[in-house]
């Protein structure tokens, strides 16, 4: 009877075809790339004692598992098996008392008799033996292919969307309980076990992927997870991106993602990257695409090729700098875009935009805030000067915003532009203009900017507020060193330094911008 190929459905994954099987491929590469004059890693699990194997390449391990398909008969073989298991695992690739046979992977026209069973398997084909009880008593789908309505009764099947060596791997899993995987099979053997419906197998391989889940793989690996309908590893490839973002995107793998997978992390609230940056990575991503596409590389095919994903880049959360010095000069906004979000960034009240002004926020832990001042005195005017004061702090943190001193005349509204810049380059590291209320009091009033603004230690910020608004209460008594105690961080230790020029009269001693808003 000539031979049949496998047309059940399985799980969802059995739709995905040889798709998968050359993402798995890159998958694996990128698994062990990192491991520079290292072996590539494989693991070896057993539910009993384990037992150390070799790196192999996924070819070698197939011809290594295949090397075991013409053993010899052995008389009485069951004595010396001393479980059941370990009877099962002896006849897995064994032609002893096998019933069907698999001709697995894609391969070139077949010899020795064309499609006839028994013939020689093309080259990229492996035939291997297999006995359809086992398979039925573990796998649902083998069942329905040996016993259900439809039942094959052919003694050869081809699979040709299966590499070898992931069969040989689930087959290995229902003879004997092994789990034998490694980087360069993890994600053809993940493949397999979803479409014949193993879950046992596919949480190891789950597992062995968390486990190597890496800033520089883990948009290769959120692809994979999509495609598989893996939620816990998506989640947790998520998570790595937003804590790594600027390496996650610069590794070789983020220009590879599909279009889907770009915009479901577009439209994450929690990534930990400045928009301009993320602006880039993107640009690259459509360059990228334009190629897959074989289209020219031009502004129109980029602006094409992003589609829905442009409309997710956060323009307004940038500096008027940084959109002027990327974004205004891409050729993918129209110029009617760029002129409608110059004004955004230059006039209020702001004209309406169509992008995303939310910030992107990715901090955990507890907010953090130190104040400068022991003691509060009343009116302090304003006439277009910033308040400025300088300062260092120990440690990495992110600063959020600033507490600042309403009016002395009752409540009242305030316009503010808050700044952080780095004082030796002279460059503007981010900046909001908003406002606040105030109700007479002389608490200080939050002022937040649009996202966390990374500050690193020993190097010289100033922090600048512009107020229009009636006379304020303002700070004395100041004091040059600030230290915040954790109990469950180190100290974070602020050293304050007047701002030189023009500075509306702030100082160390006196004046504005009493409180800083910050997380480590």
């Amino acid at each position: 009877m000539p031979p049949v190929r496998d047309r059940s459905g399985g799980a969802a994954a059995a739709r995905k075809g040889q798709r998968t099987v050359h993402a798995g491929r890159q998958a694996g590469a990128a698994i062990v790339e990192p491991s520079v004059g290292k072996e590539p890693e494989r693991r070896t699990e057993r539910r009993g004692p384990a037992r150390p194997l070799r790196a192999a390449t996924a070819t070698a391990a197939a011809a290594e598992a295949g090397a075991v398909l013409q053993r010899e008969p052995l008389y009485n073989w069951q004595a010396t098996k001393g479980s059941l298991r370990e009877r099962f695992a002896f006849l897995f690739s064994n032609e002893l008392l096998s019933d069907v046979h698999f001709v697995v992977g894609k391969g070139g026209p077949r010899g020795g008799g064309g499609a006839a069973s028994g013939a020689s398997p093309g080259p990229g084909q492996q035939r291997i033996p297999a006995h359809r009880f086992v398979l039925a008593a573990g796998s649902a789908v083998f069942d329905a292919m040996f016993n259900g309505g439809m039942a094959t009764t052919s003694a050869e099947i081809e699979l040709p969307d299966v590499e070898p060596a992931a069969f040989l791997a689930l087959l290995r899993f229902l003879y004997s309980d092994e789990v034998q995987i490694g980087p360069e099979t993890v994600m053809t053997t993940l493949y397999t076990a979803k479409k014949y419906a193993v879950p046992a197998l596919e949480a190891h391989c789950v597992d062995f992927l968390t486990k190597h889940l890496r800033a520089d793989n883990a948009f290769m690996l959120l692809t994979q997870a999509r495609l598989f309908d893996e939620p816990q590893l998506a989640s947790l490839c998520l998570d790595t991106i937003d804590k790594s973002t600027m390496d996650a995107i610069s590794a070789e793998g983020f220009t590879d993602i599909d279009i889907d997978t770009l915009c479901a992390v577009l439209e994450r609230d929690t990534l930990s990257i400045r928009e301009s940056r993320l602006f880039g990575a993107v640009v690259r991503w459509a360059e990228a695409e334009c190629q897959r596409q074989q289209l020219p590389v031009t502004f129109g095919n980029k602006q094409k090729v992003l589609g829905r994903a442009l409309s997710l880049i956060r323009f307004p959360l940038m500096t008027i700098e940084e959109f002027a010095a990327g974004p205004a000069q891409s050729g993918i906004l129209s110029d009617r875009e760029v002129v409608n979000l110059f004004l955004h960034f230059t006039v209020n009240p702001k004209p309406k935009v169509d992008y995303i002004d939310r910030p992107r926020c990715c901090l955990r832990g507890k907010e953090c805030s130190i104040n400068r001042f022991q003691q509060v005195e009343s009116r302090w005017g304003y006439s277009g000067t910033s308040d400025r004061i300088r300062f260092t702090v120990n440690r990495r943190i992110s600063i959020v915003g600033f507490g600042l001193y309403g009016s002395i005349h009752g409540p009242t509204d305030y316009q503010v532009n808050i700044q952080i810049i780095d004082y030796e380059k002279n460059q503007t590291l981010g900046q909001n203009d908003t406002g606040f209320s105030c109700d007479g009091t002389a608490s200080t009033f939050r002022v937040m900017f649009k996202e966390p603004i990374e500050i690193l230690p020993t190097v010289c910020y100033t922090a600048c507020a512009t107020l229009k608004g009636p006379d304020s209460h303002y700070g004395t008594k100041g004091l040059k060193k600030v230290i915040h105690e954790s109990p469950t961080a180190s100290k974070t230790c602020f050293v304050f330094y007047s701002s030189p020029g023009n500075n509306n009269g702030t100082s160390i001693e006196d004046g504005q911008i009493p409180e800083i808003i910050f997380y480590t």
